[in-house]
């Protein structure tokens, strides 16, 4: 039984490649699990038009996602936050924090698109890359400060 794959299987193949597999695997795993389509001149008409669909989306997406950073490339957040002995913070300022106050500045950013790898627990200025696109990444400075 010949099918089109919809995600990327690494032991039968890529997205879009058309494999042969038995009727019994397609039938109860692939198929129910939404990984393939049966392989018919329709579905593949079908699938090349949103693969296009697809395409189209993300090229717009990718342009939206360039403007907002060369919008973001000059901003620098403040985050304010009390230090006890030695400038030790009291907690930490993490992706929420970030995105607070980027969200204050104008800029709608999530917390899972602030790219740190560990909160930060010193007083300093730092640089915190945002993730607009996949192919889009933007460094911002952060400067926390003691209140």
């Amino acid at each position: 039984m010949e099918v089109i794959l919809l995600e990327s299987l690494p032991p039968l193949g890529n997205r879009g490649d058309t494999v042969k597999v038995k009727p019994g695997y397609a039938r109860n795993y692939l198929f129910p699990r939404k990984f393939a389509i049966l392989a018919t001149a329709a579905n593949k008409r079908v699938f090349e038009e949103s693969e296009r669909v697809k395409h189209r989306r993300d090229i717009i997406e990718m342009r939206s996602a360039k403007d907002r950073a060369g919008k973001l490339a000059d901003v620098s957040c403040t985050i304010t936050v009390k230090v006890g002995e030695d400038d030790k913070l009291y907690g930490s300022v993490s992706a929420v924090d970030i995105s607070k106050e980027l969200a204050n500045q104008g800029f709608e950013i999530e917390k899972r698109q602030v790219l740190l790898e560990e909160p930060i627990k010193k007083i300093g200025v730092y640089t915190v890359d945002v993730k607009l696109h996949r192919e889009v990444t933007v460094p911002i400075k952060v400067w926390v400060v003691k209140q």
